[in-house]
Parts: structure tokens; C-alpha cells; sequence
């Protein structure tokens, strides 16, 4: 069972590919968790964006909340364990990084930036899963 754990995270603003009107559970957008639990990056002052280079250094955690709007805040994961949403398959115990739609997949080669561990597997892309975020 995915969990968070120790947590610390920082508010910035979002940009365009974070913000995404959602609604409630259940009426209005599908899905509607937007972009939560999926990796960020910093793409101006104070303002991040959705993490579509797993070779970035300028990755910084995991989106926590669901901002509805461009500038709103986002409240960002940078250090503990994380619920990430995976984009492939992962086993537990490997390192991973982003693909082009800041989710969770295995690293493969030396030339990605890790961006944590994952503690538990996911058997396809769209799962939960915790992942210990990793200073870079």
C-alpha cells in the first residue's frame, strides 16, 4: 500500500502544463487528479512546470495538490517519501527518474538524473507508488 511519509515540501507557483481545471471527485474533468504526485521541474523564478526531461538537473520534487490555475501555488515534495504516479512498470528497490510526462519510470543508464527510489513495485503505468525522493 503506497504511502508518504516524512515529508517536506516548498510552495511555488505553477505554470501552464501543472494547471488543469479538475473539479470535484466524480463530476467535471477525467481523470481529475491533474498532475499530482507526478515530478516537477523549475522552469522560471519561483515557478515550476511539469519534469518531461529525465536528464534535468532543474527536476526538484513531486507535485503534492491539484492547482486548478497558471500561478496558483503548488505545494512541492523535495525530501522524504512520496507517492509519485509511475509511467511503466517499476520494481521495488530500483532507481527512477521521469519520462516525457513527469511520471515515475526506471532508470536505465548512467546519463539520467535519479530522482529517488522506489520502495514499492508497480505492475503497469498509473499506480501509486512511494518513492524516497533523492537530493540531486
Amino acid at each position: 500500500m503506497a504511502y508518504e511519509e516524512g515529508l517536506r515540501s516548498i510552495s511555488l507557483q505553477v505554470d501552464s502544463s501543472l494547471a488543469s481545471a479538475t473539479g470535484v471527485d466524480g463530476i467535471g474533468a477525467s481523470p481529475n487528479k491533474g498532475k499530482q504526485y507526478r515530478f516537477v521541474k523549475i522552469v522560471s523564478s519561483g515557478t515550476v512546470g511539469l519534469s518531461v526531461d529525465d536528464e534535468s538537473k532543474l527536476n526538484i520534487g513531486v507535485l503534492q495538490n491539484k492547482p486548478q490555475v497558471t500561478g496558483a501555488a503548488a505545494t512541492v515534495g523535495i525530501r522524504g517519501v512520496s507517492l509519485v504516479e509511475s509511467g511503466a512498470a517499476i520494481t521495488a528497490g530500483v532507481l527512477v527518474t521521469t519520462d516525457g510526462d513527469g511520471q515515475a519510470i526506471p532508470m536505465v543508464d548512467g546519463s539520467s538524473v535519479a530522482l529517488g527510489v522506489a520502495l514499492e513495485a508497480a505492475s503497469d503505468a498509473g499506480e501509486l507508488i512511494s518513492v524516497l525522493l533523492r537530493v540531486n
